[in-house]
């Protein structure tokens, strides 16, 4: 496996779009203007784009056989909805897919109205102020108990509907990207725009170096993982490989420099041929890898399963620490995860 400044550049390319890509807003179900980037950028390796109706993006890459591996990653993000206005002016949200909501109390947001009006806000608590409210540090977050705070004076369900701002309008976290000169990206939604960056970063890596992989490659990227269905409709593949987050915690080998290849999920066992190349893979390259149990989890393959799709399936990516809220890797976990799938479509 190739090693030093091409692939200390590969990786600078990969935190660079990863970084631009996870400042374009892109909740499941909006997702329209991350796919246009993503698209554009495919489009300078000389590759054609499909979309689907639902809006996966669907990028091929033709190898040496006719055997077709599919390797997603997911633009979609969690976020949020206006639910309702109350009489106060406060906006009340529905989740869109399950961040920890204690993380949000007191961070940034964005609301986007049908008319393409923007309105800047503030995820608090009911109970926020602790010289007012006796429960302000032990009240739940939850969406019940929490409300946005818009920035424009407003006080009555009357003044926030003459902005325009409605229920079904988009709530937009401020993701925090924030690159180290230790090597570490921390930012909301590197599960999974990190591992679309990847993505990206291996196709530039086989554009510049000319390499042919051995199998026809199908690259999706789905906008509706985080509730479900990314990629519960594909192109005939033979095999699937999801590249999203690794896990890391209680019981689980992975951290943030390693690869991690995922044996179980909550969605039952990935294939064990599939799952057992990658872990050959990791090992004669002698990668720095994990094989987990991931304890509540669902990827695009288990969409692609559930959707009746017939294919053998794994699951890799680098690890990422406190999914869900405040995420974290490091560029060597991005870099183990790029020299895996680099080996595994070489041979």
């Amino acid at each position: 496996m190739e090693s030093g400044d091409i692939m200390d550049k590969t990786t600078d390319y990969i935190f660079d779009f990863a970084k631009e890509i996870l400042a374009i807003p892109s909740p499941s179900g909006y997702c329209q203007n991350v796919v246009s980037r993503i698209s554009e950028e495919a489009k300078k390796f000389g590759l054609l784009v499909e979309k689907t109706k639902k809006g996966n993006a669907i990028i091929t890459i033709k190898g040496k056989t006719d055997y077709v591996l599919g390797l997603s990653g997911h633009v979609d993000t969690l976020g949020a909805m206006v639910r309702s206005i109350a009489s106060d002016g406060s906006v009340k949200f529905t989740t869109i897919g399950g961040p920890i909501w204690p993380t949000l109390d007191g961070e940034y947001c964005t609301i986007l109205t049908r008319e393409g009006k923007k309105y800047s806000g503030t995820f608090l608590s009911v109970f926020p102020a602790s010289h007012v409210f006796k429960e302000s540090s032990t009240a739940e977050r939850t969406p019940e108990k929490m409300y946005v705070r818009i920035d424009e004076i407003v006080h009555s369900a009357k003044d926030v509907k003459n902005l325009g701002i409605a229920p079904g309008d988009y709530i937009f976290f401020d993701p925090k990207t924030v690159i180290t000169d230790s090597g570490f990206i921390k930012s909301r939604f590197l599960d999974d725009k990190i591992s679309v960056a990847i993505l990206f970063g291996f196709i530039k890596y086989l554009s510049e170096n000319k390499i042919v992989p051995v199998q026809t490659l199908k690259i999706i990227i789905s906008t509706y993982e985080e509730v479900g269905h990314g990629a519960a409709y594909l192109p005939t593949v033979d095999e699937f490989i999801a590249v999203d987050m690794g896990c890391i915690g209680d019981d689980l080998s992975c951290t943030e420099e390693m690869v991690s290849v995922c044996c179980k999920d909550s969605s039952g066992p990935y294939d064990y041929n599939v799952t057992s190349r990658l872990i050959k893979h990791a090992q004669d390259n002698k990668l720095n890898y994990a094989a987990d149990i991931y304890p509540y989890y669902g990827s695009d393959v288990s969409a692609a399963l559930r959707g009746g799709q017939d294919l053998q399936g794994g699951l890799i990516g680098p690890g990422v620490h406190a999914s869900h809220g405040m995420e974290r890797t490091h560029r060597l976990g991005i870099r183990n995860t790029l020299q895996l799938i680099l080996s595994y479509v070489q041979n």
